[in-house]
């Protein structure tokens, strides 16, 4: 879900120093801010509706044209699949016969074959595996799936949910797998290096267990920060949790926010960037059909302002803060709302006039 902050090759300059180069547009003051926003916010699109159970939406910025990007969301079901969507909300490709796919998360450039490969990934409940495909074309790039969460044995120890990608400064990918229920002893979480197989295929090894679980509910939501190198995630019923996303950094948790306010689940997470550290952390209330907003800078996570949206019991979201179109000029928020759908929202919506937006060309 969630989730990340996008990391683009070398093969897209322009858009580089767009992002490196940008200033964020200041409209919050240097007061905490808090505003719980009783009216709820209305996106300006909303998608056509998957066959089954929307769960989670990511977003792939098309690097040679932004207005070009899709997002892509799975549709939970036994006999589910995932949909991409254009801007616009409708539906433009379906890949089907995915056993009760959950989360999808993007990530850019993994080398394969020679050739550096934009793609989605999904978790695959049923069949314990996670599902790769490249973008834009959505093509098969796993033989079939890896398996993941192997040799455990207990009940739905293997049954994936959250997924995200992490893209560090070397180019290194690394997926970061949640699932159903696990043990409480530091090893929720599993991480896995992603490379090429010998054959332009994915292929993935565990290079480390972490992640603690208060055993109230579960852990869904996982989100990513490239940038500033966390993982954060949501410990349903609990709050949010941080860690490094180098493994070789250790398994210490630096933060747990996001304690006090919810109504029910602590749910998608989704990170906004207004610069190399600041931005903000959006964690869905899903109960009330809210979102609580925190400031992304260090391990010290204030709450800066509620929002309530019209999608129901959001589960998953992304964002991301790149200018899309005539539309979305200072990014894109996508929201899944119980209705079988996608819910398109303009960040300055979200913003108001508390919050920074969408950074400017100097």
């Amino acid at each position: 879900m969630i989730k990340r902050n996008i990391l683009f090759s070398a093969a897209v300059p322009g858009l580089l120093c767009f992002l490196a180069c940008a200033r964020p547009v200041s409209k919050a003051t240097s007061q905490q801010v808090y505003t719980d926003t009783t009216v709820a916010i209305k996106p300006v699109i909303i998608t056509e509706p998957v066959q089954f159970d929307s769960d989670d939406p990511a977003i792939w910025v098309n690097p040679a044209n932004p207005a070009q990007s899709l997002v892509i969301g799975t549709d939970k079901s036994a006999e589910g699949a995932l949909y991409v969507f254009d801007l616009n909300g409708k539906i433009k490709q379906v890949v089907s016969h995915l056993q009760r796919p959950n989360n999808v998360d993007i990530a850019y450039g993994l080398l394969l074959n020679g050739k550096r490969v934009d793609y989605a990934v999904t978790t695959e409940r049923i069949t314990h595996k996670l599902r790769f495909f490249s973008l834009p074309d959505m093509q098969p790039i796993d033989d079939g799936g890896i398996p993941v969460f192997e040799g455990e044995t207990e009940k739905q120890y293997r049954d994936g949910m959250g997924i995200a990608v992490y893209t560090n400064k070397k180019g290194e990918h690394y997926a970061i797998v949640g699932r159903k229920t696990g043990p409480q002893d530091g090893s929720y979480l599993w991480q896995y290096r992603l490379s090429d197989n010998g054959a332009g295929k994915i292929k993935a090894t565990l290079v480390r267990k972490f992640g603690q679980y208060s055993g109230k509910k579960e852990i869904e939501s996982i989100a990513v920060d490239n940038e500033a190198g966390y993982i954060y995630y949501s410990d349903e019923q609990h709050g949010v949790r941080q860690y490094y996303a180098d493994p070789e950094k250790g398994n210490e948790e630096l933060s747990l926010f996001a304690t006090t306010g919810f109504t029910e689940d602590h749910e998608g997470i989704s990170i906004y960037k207004t610069g190399p550290e600041k931005g903000y952390i959006l964690v869905s209330d899903q109960g009330a059909n809210k979102f609580h907003i925190f400031n992304r800078t260090g391990t010290t996570h204030t709450l800066q302002k509620i929002v309530k949206v019209s999608a129901g019991h959001s589960d998953g979201s992304d964002v991301v803060n790149i200018p899309l179109n005539d539309t979305f000029r200072h990014g894109l928020f996508v929201v899944m709302s119980d209705d079988r759908t996608f819910h398109y929202y303009r960040w300055e919506d979200i913003a108001g006039k508390q919050l920074d937006y969408a950074p400017t060309k100097k």
